[in-house]
């Protein structure tokens, strides 16, 4: 070979390797001609919320291009039905604020002229849409360039569209054709695999465009490019001797209302966690492509990612489910109030990556509905090894760590924040800018001010930042067939081992409080507070002897649960317990009782079990008293007098019935009723510490006589109240928080399935004792025990 030949041979090759290398070049040659957009579903509500306003915004970013296009909105209405839906829709879509108003209208003429709606629901209607499009190419003689699909219909339908598409609708040949299919892709490995096959049958795989639109988002998209621009800061410390952990977080405020068909089979894990959440896990650790424009260099790094997650199992995740879930599954699916579901709406995932770069770094995943914000964000927190001696706010010593903030929060703008004692991050490219001026927000722990912040010049929504990739034909901004049975790989272990675990129950919002906390020891995660709330399900089929006595936290005090004879059983035992070690003490046992029914059992059973019970040096007090007089049935001492009082060896002048008749007038407050057995009670209780307080709790949350709005719910120095009771007989005497709050050991006896929806509801409430009195009970120096029967607690 001549040099001459050589030479011209060396040139054909480097541009044969800048065409096959360009990925741009390759798209921009691919876009001349005629495009036609399909909507299947055009008048859905992600068509009329997102893809024509996308599709819009496309037309008119390539209007001057030289290209043409046609827009179609496909359902299976009739094409008189449909048509006016379609130009409602298209009647709203807007310009950005770069285009004057007079071209807007114009262009906004020109797109509802190219636009129309077409029944395709038969073989049929494909055929008349591919007859369609070709004689406009010939009439009005027009290269095709491609045609593009946007199945924006439930995924059951992809496989019979997608075969319509290929044997009916096809385009001309050397014109591309592009297949958009929204998420769900299968519900586990198996139906992806069965779906991927389905739709292999009739499109290639580059044809097929599997969008998450969390990769359009301008945060997310720029995830890899902020890598490898701020490489020389970031390789140093990208790796377990810096990094501390990684959080992936998606919060939402929205229940799933009008969404429970779909949800209910999916969750939150299916949703969110094994999409949306695992790309962006995979652009954080993932290896550096050379190129970003290389697709299969950046799909095979993901999968290096994929593959080398350690097994995910019951250990390494949480779920849980807000509260009135079960409801709207009832009322959406027609459910009988005793259906219960487990699909999980909010749950915390743990992760590690079995590579040396990443050995031992917590990933953690974490997504729900009805949470307190709305906010989306991927946190990458470095370790901290400064120690400031005398100023701990030091810029120096606070914490260091990457925030790629998606949206909304306190921010409410997509961003990239550096913390200024990491690095100063070089500004990818115009089309983003430093953000110089802050408001006072925080973000991850720290105020706007102590981070560099960089934010889009404008922003765009992830829709129609995916529409113009679909169009450029770049297609790492989407799910390869590969990718998505990768990813199904890793979840789909997780999801069958979870599938018969009980949520966590959680109220929504504000109200969740520290009940989603999770705590991370190891490769487990666990809820950081221990589980209060057990469904009927979870104990159905397992032996009674599995469950004589539970012991566990209930609003983040101590509980004991039992089915109704062994709490009974065990708090008896406990008193006597008690009462055994105050009179060794001090010779002397004050128990303060409450009346009601809920107590009769326990009566009993001191009365006729527990014949070595320290009567003698035991003073019986009562918690409350109704205004009546103390030989009626309604009186609370008569009760206790009838079931125990009478039964038992105890001196006289050691029980202390209310005085609640004087002066042969009943709580009348000039009597001083009150005032006399605070007087008594000082006089004979060390301290005005009883030893111990039984206490019920009522329907309406109350406890003792203190009841809902009562004034003596606020913490107040007397010791005994005269209240009013929203039932008759209305007046009584009781024990306030101030008493009750002194005594040594309080217990709250709770039973009966009449009281399931009560436990529930205190399960995630916060403290509010003007709403929720019993929620006033907090022994100073002492301790709260609740002794929940399983009907109380289970229903």
């Amino acid at each position: 070979m001549d040099q001459n030949m050589f030479v011209t041979f060396l040139l054909v090759l480097v541009t044969l390797c800048a065409w096959v290398g360009n990925g741009e070049e390759r798209q921009e040659a691919q876009r001349h001609g005629h495009v036609s957009v399909v909507i299947v579903g055009g008048t859905g509500d992600l068509a009329k919320k997102y893809l024509w306003q996308g599709f819009f915004q496309l037309y008119v970013n390539q209007v001057s291009s030289g290209n043409t296009f046609s827009f179609y909105g496909g359902g299976l209405s009739p094409a008189v039905n449909g048509t006016p839906v379609l130009f409602e829709i298209l009647k709203v879509v807007s310009c950005q604020n770069k285009v004057s108003p007079e071209r807007c209208a114009l262009l906004k003429e020109q797109f509802l002229r190219l636009s129309q709606y077409r029944q395709l629901k038969t073989l049929e209607d494909y055929q008349d849409l591919k007859n369609h499009i070709e004689k406009q190419l010939q009439e009005e003689g027009m290269k095709e360039a491609g045609r593009l699909f946007y199945l924006s219909v439930p995924a059951f339908a992809y496989a019979d569209i997608a075969d319509k598409i290929n044997n009916s609708c096809r385009p001309t040949i050397g014109a591309w054709l592009r297949v958009v299919l929204e998420k769900p892709f299968g519900h586990d490995l198996r139906s992806a695999q069965i779906l991927a096959s389905q739709l292999g049958s009739s499109l290639k795989d580059e044809e097929m465009y599997r969008i998450d639109h969390y990769l359009g988002k301008q945060v997310v998209a720029k995830i890899l490019q902020f890598r490898i621009e701020n490489k020389k800061f970031l390789d140093p410390i990208w790796n377990k001797h810096h990094i501390e952990r990684v959080e992936i977080v998606l919060k939402e405020t929205l229940d799933v209302k009008g969404r429970i068909p779909f949800y209910d089979q999916y969750g939150v894990i299916r949703d969110v966690l094994q999409n949306h959440l695992t790309e962006v896990m995979a652009l954080l650790t993932m290896s550096l492509p050379l190129k970003l424009s290389n697709d299969k260099e950046v799909l095979q790094n993901k999968l290096k990612v994929f593959s080398s997650l350690l097994p995910l199992g019951n250990s390494q995740a949480v779920v849980g489910q807000y509260q009135a879930y079960k409801s709207e599954v009832q009322q959406e699916l027609n459910k009988t109030k005793d259906h219960i579901s487990l699909t999980p709406t909010y749950a915390a995932v743990l992760m590690h990556i079995d590579e040396l770069q990443y050995e031992g770094v917590p990933i953690l995943l974490i997504s729900g509905k009805m949470l307190d914000e709305r906010v989306g964000y991927a946190r990458i927190l470095f370790k901290n090894d400064i120690f400031c001696l005398a100023n701990h706010k030091a810029v120096h010593c606070k914490p260091k760590q990457i925030v790629f903030h998606f949206g909304h929060g306190t921010l409410q703008y997509p961003a990239i924040l550096v913390s200024k004692n990491l690095f100063k991050p070089v500004l990818m490219d115009n089309e983003w800018k430093e953000v110089m001026e802050h408001t006072d927000v925080s973000v991850a722990g720290l105020p706007i001010s102590d981070y560099y912040v960089h934010t889009p010049t404008e922003q765009h929504d992830a829709y129609t930042e995916l529409i113009s990739h679909i169009y450029a034909g770049r297609s790492n901004s989407f799910i390869s067939t590969e990718n998505l049975l990768a990813s199904w790989e890793i979840w789909t272990p997780l999801l069958s081992s979870l599938s018969t675990t009980f949520p966590r129950i959680y109220p929504g919002g504000d109200n969740n409080g520290v009940l989603l906390d999770v705590h991370l020891k190891g490769r487990d995660i666990s809820y950081n507070s221990e589980v209060v709330i057990i469904s009927p399900d979870q104990i159905r089929g397992t032996s009674v002897n599995n469950f004589q006595v539970m012991q566990g936290k209930f609003r983040s005090t101590d509980m004991i649960s039992a089915w109704t004879e062994e709490l009974v059983e065990r708090l008896a035992a406990d008193i006597q317990e008690a009462a055994e070690a105050a009179i060794r003490e001090s010779g002397v046992f004050h128990l303060a009782l409450s009346g009601g029914s809920t107590p009769l059992a326990l009566f009993h059973r001191l009365a006729l079990n527990h014949f070595s019970f320290p009567w003698r040096n035991t003073h019986v007090w009562m918690v409350d008293e109704r205004c009546v007089p103390l030989t009626e049935l309604e009186s609370n001492f008569y009760t206790l007098h009838d079931h125990l009082l009478q039964h038992v060896r105890i001196p006289y002048y050691n029980i202390h019935p209310m005085p609640v008749l004087l002066n042969q007038r009943l709580c009348v407050e000039e009597d001083g009723g009150a005032q006399l057995y605070e007087k008594e009670i000082n006089k004979l209780v060390n301290g005005s510490s009883f030893h111990f307080v039984l206490l019920g709790v009522g329907y309406d949350g109350h406890t003792a006589s203190l009841f809902p709005g009562s004034k003596v719910t606020e913490p107040e120095k007397s010791l005994v109240a005269l209240t009013e009771s929203p039932v008759k007989p209305h007046q009584r005497m009781s024990l306030t928080f101030s008493a009750i709050n002194r005594a040594q050991k309080v217990a709250l006896l709770v039973m009966g399935k009449g009281k399931h929806e009560l436990i529930t509801q205190l399960s995630r409430v916060k403290d509010n004792p003007d709403k929720w009195p019993v929620t006033g009970v907090k022994p100073v120096n002492g301790r709260l025990v609740w002794y929940l029967d399983y009907d109380a607690l289970l229903g």
